[in-house]
């Protein structure tokens, strides 16, 4: 079990980590996340990648995106 759990964490930190945030975002286990991916993936002939593939993108560059934001409190302040 220790060797299954030492794969998962050493796949999570090399791959794009969609399914952990996407997870943690809903609230669900990740493993919950990756399976109904993969039958997404079967049953709507790989759709899914292209949503995959989008997310992994902004992931990876996420600190690119973080300067458009800003720590305003409502939207009326300028």
């Amino acid at each position: 079990m220790r060797i299954i759990q030492a794969i998962v964490s050493w796949f999570e930190k090399r791959a794009f980590g969609v399914c952990s945030v996407l997870g943690d975002f809903l609230g669900i286990r990740s493993d919950s996340v990756r399976k109904y991916f993969i039958y997404l993936s079967f049953f709507t002939a790989g759709s899914p990648i292209i949503f995959y593939f989008v997310l992994a993108f902004v992931l990876e560059h996420k600190k690119y995106f973080r300067p458009f934001r800003t720590n305003r409190s409502s939207v009326w302040e300028l």
